[in-house]
């Protein structure tokens, strides 16, 4: 029995029950923690190829020393590099933090966007990235597509495309807005614990019965 705008709700349920036993994703952990556009917006820039644990102690270094973006411009490159270390990229993103401090501030009166096309304007912010800042940072509907999301929404058999931009536009067409805002943390917990890239655990999957098993050559 394949995924459907029928049945997707049910398969839904069934995630989020399972994933009470894992962490929630990183970047979550700091919206609820700081409930700020902001600090959703500089963890989810270090989270890019970084792994949660690194993510989640980078990040609350960075705030314990700037918690704002006046506070961020007073540091340099290198005190920003040093708190983020060892996230991936640190060099790269410790100046597109700088960067998009003096953008909030110049550009928007030191408020985070809360529009899409806005956020995308900004050095180092992609739609994934606007999206999770729309989503934990404003509690808007919106649709974040990472490469959890894609992989497995494509494995499900509930969309079929090629890259998450158009993931995005597919699930945007096609899944129900009262379930974008906890679909990536849904699927991101689940993939990141359960449903790995590479031999997912389908034999102890709580919606195996649903998948249709896309791309997947060897399980466990």
């Amino acid at each position: 029995m394949p995924i459907t705008n029928h049945n997707v709700a049910r398969v839904i349920s069934l995630i989020e029950k399972h994933n009470k036993q894992y962490k929630v994703p990183a970047v979550t952990l700091v919206a609820r923690n700081h409930h700020s556009p902001w600090h959703v917006l500089i963890s989810t820039i270090i989270s890019l190829r970084t792994k949660d644990e690194v993510t989640w102690k980078a990040a609350e270094r960075l705030f314990k020393k700037a918690n704002s973006p006046q506070e961020t411009l007073k540091l340099t490159e290198k005190q920003i590099q040093e708190l983020i270390y060892p996230a991936g990229f640190y060099k790269t993103k410790a100046k597109t933090i700088k960067e998009l401090a003096k953008t909030i501030l110049e550009d928007y009166n030191n408020v985070v966007p809360d529009e899409i096309d806005e956020l995308v304007k900004m050095k180092g912010v992609g739609r994934k990235t606007a999206n999770l800042v729309l989503i934990e940072g404003y509690g808007k509907h919106a649709m974040c597509v990472d490469t959890h999301v894609h992989r497995i929404s494509n494995r499900f058999g509930y969309v079929k495309t090629k890259n998450p931009d158009e993931t995005e536009q597919a699930l945007r067409k096609k899944l129900a807005k009262r379930h974008w805002i906890g679909y990536n943390e849904l699927l991101v917990t689940f993939g990141q614990n359960h449903c790995a890239p590479i031999s997912p655990r389908c034999s102890t999957c709580p919606v195996s019965r649903f998948c249709t098993r896309v791309g997947v050559t060897k399980s466990r």
